[in-house]
């Protein structure tokens, strides 16, 4: 009997610590990576290879993730990051068995090919934001994006990213299927001055954060005549559904919500010297609930449950790291606007019907 009981003993504390660390795995999931990205210490060589030594400092990111954030991608995908006074720098690194891609036509669709696609949000706003793709094949899908599409947004492909530079290097050989590859690389040079959006714009994030997605996309494919293509269904004859590995998760199978993306610091210290820490700022944890509010109002899901008092729309209480966050609803003739104030800043916070985040004065 003492035997039985010890066993169940062992067998309850199992479960209890195992929902445990499962609550801790949830909590983790909602909160975007973050990456410091350090200062070059030299003119970086945009051919695809990396071989500068501010490279070879510059951290690895962590592996990419199914987007939806629960699978384990099939093939591994990191990112480093550097930038200087004029440029902001990405190598991506892709391993893949079967390199290959046959989009040529600049600003094509070029996920119809396997890519890496990078989201650029410099202000943090949730509007206004950059898209840009590559395949292996070096050709570029570069626009800018005046809102996600859930908040009815146009999409500028005309915008060009003129002096970007960017190079590809196969690990193995391009289209070839009697082989098997190691994968593709691609280095990246994005200036400033492309991003700025005044004329006069100082707008080199030294000491801040830009919010930045990255995502992969791979197919399943056929080979036909040495010649490889996007797998199609048999039955139905479409393509089969693409895989999109993420730095960090979206937990939908959507790029579009960039209150999602990771935190990129630009360090103002060298790359390989004094490490530096970078934390989420408190503010942007209240953020993120305000856009929790915001989804499941324009989805009507009808997770969250509004009370009236006074006249006035709240939420119940959220504990936000320690702090006690009330968030309120504002109803108007031209839609309506979630707010909060900080019980860090003392500033409102707060989120439109259109989706744009705003920072109010105290």
């Amino acid at each position: 009997m003492k035997d039985f009981a010890e066993k169940h003993k062992k067998l309850i504390s199992f479960i209890l610590f195992s929902l445990y660390v499962g609550c801790i795995l949830i909590s983790a999931q909602e909160t975007p990576r973050k990456y410091v990205a350090y200062k070059a210490t030299e003119t970086i060589k945009i051919d695809g290879q990396a071989n500068e030594a501010s490279w070879k400092n510059a951290p690895w990111s962590e592996l990419f993730i199914d987007i939806e954030g629960v699978k384990k991608p099939t093939y591994d995908t990191q990112v480093k990051m550097l930038w200087d006074e004029n440029n902001i720098y990405f190598f991506a690194r892709m391993k893949e068995p079967h390199v290959w891609g046959d989009i040529t036509e600049h600003d094509a669709v070029i996920f119809h090919n396997n890519d890496f696609e990078v989201f650029l949000d410099p202000e943090g706003d949730v509007h206004g934001y950059y898209e840009l793709e590559w395949n292996v094949l070096n050709t570029v899908w570069d626009q800018y994006l005046t809102a996600p599409y859930r908040a009815g947004n146009e999409t500028l492909n005309g915008w060009e990213a003129l002096g970007m530079q960017s190079a590809v290097a196969v690990q193995g050989t391009l289209n070839d299927p009697s082989d098997n590859d190691e994968g593709w690389t691609l280095e990246i040079a994005i200036p400033f001055q492309d991003l700025r959006t005044g004329y006069y714009q100082d707008n080199v994030p030294k000491g801040k954060f830009w919010r930045i997605g990255f995502s992969r996309v791979n197919w399943d494919h056929d080979i036909t005549d040495g010649k490889y293509s996007r797998k199609k269904d048999p039955k139905t004859g479409k393509h089969l559904p693409e895989y999109n590995w993420v730095w960090s998760p979206q937990y939908v199978i959507n790029m579009h919500e960039p209150e999602r993306w990771g935190y990129v610091y630009f360090s103002e210290n060298e790359v390989g010297s004094t490490p530096d820490q970078f934390e989420i700022p408190k503010d942007d944890r209240v953020k993120w609930h305000l856009y929790e509010l915001y989804r499941d109002l324009i989805q009507q899901k009808g997770k969250f449950k509004w009370k009236m008092a006074d006249g006035q729309k709240f939420t119940e209480p959220k504990i936000i790291q320690g702090k006690k966050v009330i968030a309120e609803l504002e109803n108007h003739k031209t839609g309506f606007t979630i707010w909060t104030k900080s019980p860090f800043t003392k500033k409102i916070l707060a989120v439109g019907s259109d989706g744009q985040f705003r920072v109010l004065s105290k």
